[in-house]
């Protein structure tokens, strides 16, 4: 027995990715049928030349590289996302509005920890990313669930029924993890409405907003004068330049509330990482029309998804975008001793979607979640003819 131990992190589930990992331990893949891997939505392959260039050469010649900087990250990042946020989203951020950290899971977590202490409240749609309800038991802060409505897209009137004196926010992402759903602007707009009317913050996590199918803006968060009240924006540099092991991520919010998120990186990360930086800054100068071409990758490989399903008409196709697909399956097993018979069965290392539901939801029994972001077009053909051929 481990002693002592913070009850609130003995209470948190466990790592769902590493847990699915442990599933492949003695699994032994035949040549003919080698595992294809969907379990995690992180790009695997490098970035792109260019910005490899570009952190070699700051690793070798640029000496501040290789030292602390400021704890809310480089001027010229901050500068460069408020200028580009500014114009994408049709609203007015300013780079002191701006902070860096250690990729977007890290800002969530300082946002949180500005907001909400042991006893309190946030609300998640469910199915919810899994990471998020980790923090938040870890915090002691309770999570209180809102089923998605159709199409995996939560309702703002739902919400309005969950909310105490103890609730602090609202989180959403968008396009979703894990269901892959393109949240409407209206659906956010209704969602910061109440948030405003109620007095929380809303969080809207877009770590996939470059793999959005839609074209223009997602939403009008940003036109709103005063949107710095409310909405708190998220963003990862990790899918869009694969920076996956840099680490770089992003929180949009007021002046006041990064004052606060300041004490929480400085005591957890003192900086982000340099050279991450580094490479998203020449990312974002640079690589526009690289991201457009990984984009069409991406948004090809969700219509193969939703092709695929079709011809299995006894799957459902929940919800699908970004790097997800969320099904519902047909079989009376549930979905996390399923996922493990198909490793071993099939060789397919899925996510049941009892780590995306709260605790005994039936719901959760009976999905999962394909992340095809380093799947191409024949690695998909093979996985639904796998999933044709399987029997319980």
């Amino acid at each position: 027995m481990l002693h002592p131990l913070n009850p609130a992190m003995a209470a948190t589930d466990p790592p769902p990715v590493m847990e699915a990992r442990r599933w492949l331990q003695g699994v032994v893949f035949p040549p003919g049928r080698p595992l294809i891997n969907v379990s995690q939505a992180a790009p695997v392959e490098s970035p792109p030349l260019g910005l490899r260039q570009a952190l070699a050469e700051a690793a070798l010649n640029d000496p501040e590289a290789h030292l602390y900087g400021p704890v809310l990250g480089l001027p010229a990042l901050r500068a460069e996302i408020a200028t580009q946020w500014s114009a994408a989203y049709g609203g007015a951020v300013a780079a002191d509005q701006v902070a860096i950290t250690q990729g977007c899971n890290q800002a969530f977590c300082a946002v949180i920890s500005t907001l909400a202490g042991a006893g309190d409240e946030v609300i998640l749609p469910t199915p919810w990313y899994f990471n998020h309800k980790m923090w938040l038991e870890m915090q002691g802060v309770k999570t209180v669930p809102l089923p998605a409505g159709a199409g995996l897209v939560p309702e703002a009137e739902a919400a309005s029924r969950l909310i105490t004196e103890r609730t602090r926010a609202i989180v959403l992402v968008s396009p979703n993890n894990p269901g892959g759903a393109e949240y409407p602007s209206e659906t956010l707009t209704a969602f910061r409405d109440l948030a405003r009317a109620r007095g929380l913050a809303l969080i809207v996590d877009e770590t996939y907003r470059d793999f959005d199918s839609r074209s223009g803006r997602p939403h009008d968060l940003f036109a709103d004068p005063d949107w710095a009240e409310t909405f708190i924006h998220l963003y990862s540099f990790s899918k869009a330049y694969r920076l996956t092991g840099h680490r770089v991520g992003a929180v949009v919010a007021s002046q006041a509330r990064l004052a606060q998120i300041e004490k929480f990186l400085d005591t957890v990360a003192i900086c982000p990482s340099q050279l991450g930086q580094i490479g998203a800054l020449w990312g974002m100068r640079n690589l526009g029309q690289w991201v457009s071409g990984e984009r069409a990758e991406i948004l090809a490989r969700k219509q193969a998804m939703i092709s695929g399903f079709s011809a299995l008409p006894d799957w459902k196709l929940l919800g699908c975008g970004a790097y997800f697909a969320y099904v519902e399956h047909p079989f009376a097993l549930p979905s996390d001793q399923l996922c493990k018979r198909l490793v071993a069965e099939a060789g397919l290392l899925m996510l049941p979607g009892t780590m995306f539901q709260p605790d005994g939801a039936e719901a959760g029994k009976r999905q999962i979640r394909i992340a095809f972001a380093n799947a191409d077009a024949a690695g998909i053909g093979q996985m639904f003819g796998r999933l044709a051929l399987w029997r319980a």
